[in-house]
């Protein structure tokens, strides 16, 4: 970016760019780089009167003035919102007009138009040789930095006018598919969302739909957690889209595409050039995650995971009890399965969240979890990671923070949940999503298996 050679101090209070206060003699704005040299000085008196149009005789005639958003002499009109144009820039002024400007002439220094400048009157172009440099607008299509609403953004994620780094697109995701919606947000704590989901539909083989959530939180103590979430989530989705309408049983589909979530993040391990049998040696730190799965399909409700994010039901009817259908692979978890503590007493622990199963190359060994149930009334199925259930983690503090219309409004209800983490204080990352379940109220729903 060139930058004008005749700086001149600013008058002007607050920042066009960004808003940010000003002080007196700012040739730039600290915040967003904005050159306060290419905005003109804001006239005394700032005049609303319309530019009068002259009169035969050249002096101004009283109520001639042009038509709303024309200027006086001109038969296209303008942006009246626009600074005024000075003579040296548009053409002779029309006698008469105003000049609104530090001095009489309004020849002030003022920003080159966005446009092309107009050719020659014999025809030819402009030499951009000799052409002041005009402000590029941003390509149709090319993201606008959000700080100064006017530079291109780099691939790097910064502008390439005031320099601001733009915010990830991963920090805040919102997804409605049907009756399925997931949200997922970086938190108030963590420099990035380290956290994944997938969402997505299908039908089996007789024709019976399938709804389907993948959620995968990054171990932050682990190298690329962002990277293995999302490889995670992309291939255990694209797994069960590729075997369920071939007909595979969904817990059996649910089984397998955990297997291929921790085959996508194990080769995040592997670096070019390195022979396999090396690899045993520097499997310390490697990409990891954790995943949590739900499949309904056909009457039945499949989870699936390894870590200790979680699924959680919610009957519709809040006077039926809810659930956890999942155990965590976590310390405090192995601790009451022992019973060496209890519940409140293992998670109040500093270990608590010591996670004993996770997906990378480094994971001691995989041990894929699923259950299947077939619930016997509606109701709501919570997949999500520990950033939101560190604060609704019983399942009937969990049902508290489901709103009573998450069955009808799946998305809102997500959006719901990610606020109750946030006003919690939104220590970590933040993914839930959200599947309204249907069934006519008959029969008895039980787990008939699991492994």
């Amino acid at each position: 970016m060139k930058m004008s050679q005749n700086h001149q101090e600013t008058a002007l209070s607050r920042c066009p760019g960004c808003e940010e206060p000003l002080e007196p003699g700012d040739l730039f704005c600290g915040a967003c780089g904005y050159d306060l040299s290419a905005v003109p000085e804001p006239p005394q008196d700032h005049p609303t009167v319309a530019i009068a149009t002259p009169a035969r005789d050249g002096t101004p005639e009283s109520g001639s003035g042009p038509a709303p958003g024309q200027v006086a002499g001109s038969d296209a009109g303008t942006d009246r919102s626009a600074p005024p144009v000075p003579a040296a820039v548009a053409g002779a002024a029309p006698a008469g007009a105003r000049a609104d400007g530090p001095d009489a002439s309004g020849d002030f220094e003022l920003a080159a138009p966005a446009a092309a400048p107009a050719a020659a009157a014999d025809g030819t172009a402009p030499d951009p040789r000799t052409s002041p440099d005009p402000v590029q607008a941003p390509a149709a299509g090319t993201k606008v930095c959000v700080a100064c609403r006017a530079g291109r953004v780099d691939n790097d994620g910064y502008c390439e006018n005031c320099g601001h780094a733009q915010p990830r697109e991963r920090d805040h995701m919102e997804e409605e598919l049907g009756s399925v919606a997931a949200v997922t947000d970086r938190g108030l704590r963590h420099h990035r969302n380290e956290d994944s989901f997938a969402i997505s539909t299908t039908a089996l083989p007789d024709g019976t739909p399938a709804v389907l959530a993948i959620v995968c939180d990054g171990v932050s103590s682990a190298s690329r957690p962002d990277a293995a979430s999302a490889a995670a989530t992309t291939a255990a989705n694209e797994s069960l889209l590729e075997s369920l309408p071939r007909g595979t049983h969904p817990q059996q589909a649910m089984h397998e595409a955990i297997v291929a979530a921790a085959e996508s993040v194990n080769l995040l391990a592997q670096e070019p050039g390195r022979s396999p049998e090396n690899e045993a040696h520097r499997q310390q730190n490697s990409p990891a995650c954790t995943l949590v799965g739900a499949i309904m399909a056909n009457s039945l409700l499949v989870v699936g995971w390894v870590g200790d994010s979680r699924v959680y039901w919610v009957p519709e009817d809040r006077a039926s009890p809810p659930a956890r259908l999942t155990e965590d692979d976590s310390w405090a978890a192995q601790m009451v399965a022992a019973g060496l503590m209890n519940e409140a007493e293992a998670y109040a622990d500093e270990r608590a969240h010591a996670i004993t199963g996770w997906l990378g190359a480094d994971a001691y060994e995989l041990e894929p979890h699923t259950a299947s149930f077939k619930p016997d009334r509606p109701g709501v199925v919570v997949v999500c990671t520990d950033g939101l259930w560190n604060y609704a983690e019983s399942a009937a503090e969990m049902a508290d923070a489901v709103p009573t219309d998450a069955y009808e409004r799946p998305l809102h209800g997500a959006q719901v949940l990610v606020g109750h983490a946030l006003d919690g204080g939104g220590h970590d990352n933040v993914t839930v999503a959200l599947l309204p379940f249907a069934v006519p109220v008959q029969g008895a729903g039980s787990a008939y298996s699991s492994g």
